[in-house]
């Protein structure tokens, strides 16, 4: 039998979080990793733009025989996956809502945290999404922009580190928030520092981990699991050179990264997606 893969994008390294955490929930599928390193960042582009980008990067992914995506940006999660939604037909995951779901379920003082970048901060897409869940909880967000080139260039656990989290930080520790939602793919790298930071009573969300859930949940409810006996094959593609992608990557991964191949998306820039779906 032929099983298909998981398709997952992101606007440059950060959606490797989320792979890493599928890899690990569900290690015997097969994935492809589209990075969109030439237009990244996403969170500086508008919502039109980011759109027609997710439509070039699904129609890429589909020709891949996908038979689930995943949308590893939280921009595009908040702006593209409902149009995405419209052209294809099979199982659409983005990382906001599996954190925000839980999130909601975790709090107890029902004061949620939220860090993310601007854009994503900006967009209000998770307080919307926990607020949809439970209108009863209160959001607080804190937008947490130096702690990407900090994953980036993995210092995680030094005093620049410390410093830039309580910087962030310490305004929604005081301010009584129980749950903090890490909405940025960048941020797992910085769990250690932040848990430290918050204190043991602040429970953290990895928006990765819940995503990851989500999918092995799909994909045994709709019974397209491949078996546990086999072992997933995993691509990577990127829009731009790969190496700084590999550099930061294997950071990410573990230093698992396999082969990066550099594509051009230009070919999927005047078809519809309609017509690609998988």
């Amino acid at each position: 039998m032929s099983w298909k893969g998981i398709g997952i994008f992101d606007s440059g390294v950060g959606g490797l979080t989320v792979l890493k955490e599928i890899i690990g929930a569900v290690p015997q599928e097969d994935t492809v990793y589209l990075g969109d390193t030439a237009r990244v960042p996403y969170g500086t582009k508008s919502p039109a733009t980011v759109i027609r980008y997710a439509e070039e990067i699904a129609a890429f992914l589909a020709k891949r025989d996908i038979k689930l995506l995943v949308v590893a940006c939280n921009t595009a999660s908040a702006v593209a996956l409902e149009e995405l939604k419209k052209h294809y037909s099979i199982p659409i995951v983005g990382v906001i809502e599996p954190g925000a779901r839980r999130a909601a379920a975790m709090t107890r003082t029902g004061k949620v945290g939220v860090i993310g970048t601007e854009g994503t901060i900006k967009s209000s897409a998770y307080a919307k999404a926990i607020k949809r869940i439970n209108p009863e909880v209160e959001v607080l967000t804190r937008a947490c922009p130096l702690f990407v080139p900090l994953a980036e260039e993995g210092w995680v656990d030094n005093d620049v580190a410390r410093m830039t989290a309580h910087t962030y930080l310490d305004g929604l520790r005081e301010a009584g928030v129980d749950t903090l939602v890490l909405g940025c793919t960048h941020y797992p790298l910085l769990k250690g520092v932040i848990a430290e930071v918050m204190g043991p009573a602040v429970k953290l969300v990895d928006s990765a981990e819940e995503t990851a859930r989500t999918v092995a949940e799909i994909l045994r409810i709709q019974g397209t699991l491949r078996p546990e006996s086999e072992h997933g094959n995993h691509h990577y593609f990127v829009t731009d050179v790969p190496a700084g992608f590999i550099r930061v990557g294997n950071r990410f991964l573990g230093g698992r990264l396999g082969d990066v191949h550099q594509v051009s998306l230009e070919e999927y820039r005047a078809t519809g997606t309609a017509d690609e779906q998988a």
